[in-house]
This record gives structure tokens, C-alpha cells and sequence, in this order.
């Protein structure tokens, strides 16, 4: 299995805003990474991540922006009977 590092590069130049330059530092410091290959995790992540049925169904639910019903969080008890009045 050819991992990134092996996989016969090309080089690439982009246009970017200072302040993703800066946050992409950043992170790829956080990562221990080369911003190049940090760019490219996430270019890959972007590219080849297909989500299965499960998380399909709940992105249509909430793109098609019908109302689920409120939670309140005043406390524990009354938190899960506004799960349970939202489930039925």
C-alpha cells in the first residue's frame, strides 16, 4: 500500500489569504506536520470522504430545515422529557 510520502508528487501553486496561510501554519505546527502535507491530508479527507447512509439521512434532515421541537436544559429530568415529547 503506497502511503502519501511514496505517492510521485507534483508541484502546485495556490492563492491563499493571509489569514488561512497563517491559520494553516498554525495547525500543521499543531499536527507536527509540513504545512504541504497538512494541506494534503485535508485535501484528501475532502476529496475521498463519502458518508454513509446514516449521516446522508441526518444532512438532508437538517438542509431541509424542518423543525424538530426545542430542548430545554434547565435541568436533567426536564431535558429528557423534551427528548421524549420530540420523539413522539
Amino acid at each position: 500500500m503506497e502511503t502519501i510520502a511514496q505517492t510521485p508528487k507534483k508541484r502546485a501553486a495556490f492563492n491563499l489569504s493571509v489569514g488561512l496561510l497563517d491559520r494553516l501554519k498554525k495547525k500543521a505546527a499543531e499536527e507536527h506536520q509540513s504545512v504541504d502535507d497538512f494541506v494534503e491530508s485535508i485535501l484528501l479527507d475532502a476529496i475521498y470522504y463519502e458518508p454513509n447512509e446514516a449521516t446522508l439521512e441526518a444532512i438532508e434532515e437538517a438542509r431541509s430545515g424542518r423543525y424538530a421541537g426545542t430542548l430545554d436544559a434547565s435541568s436533567f429530568e426536564a431535558f429528557m422529557k423534551s427528548i421524549e415529547a420530540i420523539e413522539d
